[in-house]
C-alpha cells in the first residue's frame, strides 16, 4: 500500500506558477512510477505528467509540454509538479498517483494508488 498526500494547490491568475507536492508513505516509494492526473468538470481525466521510478524518464501531453515539469526525490519520498504559465484551462483537481510499475505509465487506469486531490484554479 502507498498513501499519498498532495499539497500546494490554490487560486492564481493566468500566467502565474504553482508547485504541487506529493508526500508518499507506506511501501518503498522508489519502486513506484508516479504521475499527476487532473480532473476538470465535464472533462475526462488526463495524465499531465509521469515519471519513472528512477526519475530518468518522464512524460507530458502536448497540452502541458514546456510548461509543466515533474520531478521526484526518492530520499524525501516526494514527487513534485512545477506548473508555469498557467492558463484557465488548467483549472482542475490534480491528483498524485502511484503505479505498481517501475516505468512511466500514461493512462489514469494504470495507477493503483491515489491521493485526495488538490484544487488548482486559474483565473483569467
Amino acid at each position: 500500500q502507498v498513501q499519498l498526500v498532495e499539497s500546494g494547490g490554490g487560486l492564481v491568475q493566468a500566467g502565474a506558477s504553482l508547485r504541487l507536492s506529493c508526500l508518499a508513505s507506506g511501501r518503498t516509494f522508489s519502486t513506484n512510477a508516479m504521475g499527476w492526473i487532473r480532473q476538470a468538470p465535464g472533462k475526462e481525466s488526463e495524465c499531465v505528467a509521469a515519471i519513472s521510478w528512477s526519475g530518468t524518464s518522464t512524460y507530458y501531453p502536448d497540452s502541458v509540454k514546456g510548461r509543466f515539469t515533474i520531478s521526484r526525490d526518492n530520499v524525501k519520498n516526494t514527487v513534485y509538479l512545477q506548473m508555469n504559465s498557467l492558463q484557465p484551462e488548467d483549472t482542475a483537481v490534480y491528483y498524485c498517483a502511484a503505479s505498481d510499475t517501475l516505468v512511466v505509465v500514461t493512462y489514469p487506469y494504470e495507477y493503483s494508488y491515489w491521493g485526495q486531490g488538490a484544487q488548482v484554479t486559474v483565473s483569467s
